[in-house]
């Protein structure tokens, strides 16, 4: 994530939406770690690592679980980035699509964690966390491709790395960038609060944040293109 000063580092995406995905981002993060199995949904570096422990020792479940989450993460991507090249031009035209198949993995996801009654077994914890991992590379496959490459809001290790060497080597702060990097954190003890006391519920919570991260572009792209419109009119 790049960025200059207190200004998003990318407008086009707006900060109410990347609030809304990152706090997203955490949330589905902690619900996966805490329920299905001990690995994450959108940090692949950190499943990586994981993926090479299990491995070395001995561990097939979690290397299977970790391999699992990787390859539909990546495949995730995959699907985002596609169906944001296909929504047209510019930030909020491109995270339309991606946005919206997102929000339909996430629902169903929660439709089979009811199934279950929050208690999936092991091809369960498989099916839910691929499904999981899924909706995470959608949305951080999208937003790279809608963004060229500037936004993310599902892992933070080069946002907090940039606003880090910005202040030590520029001495500048970046207030937005370091606000979003504060939320994946924030999301994810949402996320493990719900699983506490309100575990079939837990993954209505990431739904409805990225239904609303939806609304928020959708709205945002027709208010822009009113006033462009206006704009050319008074013209």
């Amino acid at each position: 994530m790049a960025g200059s000063g207190d200004r998003p580092a990318d407008p086009g995406l707006g900060t109410k939406s990347q609030v809304l995905l990152t706090t997203a981002a955490g949330c589905v993060n902690a619900i996966g770690f805490l329920t299905l199995g001990g690995v994450f949904t959108s940090v692949m570096t950190a499943n990586s690592a994981l993926l090479g422990l299990a491995l070395g020792n001995g561990d097939p479940a979690m290397a299977k679980l970790a391999g699992v989450a990787i390859v539909a993460y990546l495949a995730g991507a995959v699907l985002g980035g596609s169906a944001a090249a296909r929504s047209g031009r510019g930030v909020r035209s491109g995270m339309r699509g991606a946005l919206a198949v997102e929000c339909v993995v996430l629902s169903a996801v929660w439709a089979f964690w009811l199934v279950v009654d929050g208690r999936p077994q092991a091809v369960e914890k498989a099916v839910l966390l691929a499904a999981s991992c899924l909706a995470m590379g959608c949305q951080s496959g999208g937003i790279r491709v809608a963004s060229g490459g500037a936004l993310t809001t599902a892992y933070m290790t080069g946002a907090m790395t940039g606003v880090v060497t910005d202040f030590v080597t520029r001495r500048r702060f970046d207030r937005h960038v370091a606000l979003i990097v504060l939320l994946l954190p924030v999301g994810a003890a949402i996320g493990g609060l719900t699983v506490r006391w309100a575990r079939l519920a837990a993954p209505a919570v990431p739904v409805l944040l990225v239904a609303a991260a939806l609304a928020v572009v959708m709205y945002g792209g027709r208010s822009a293109a009113r006033r462009h419109h206006g704009a050319e009119h008074s013209d």
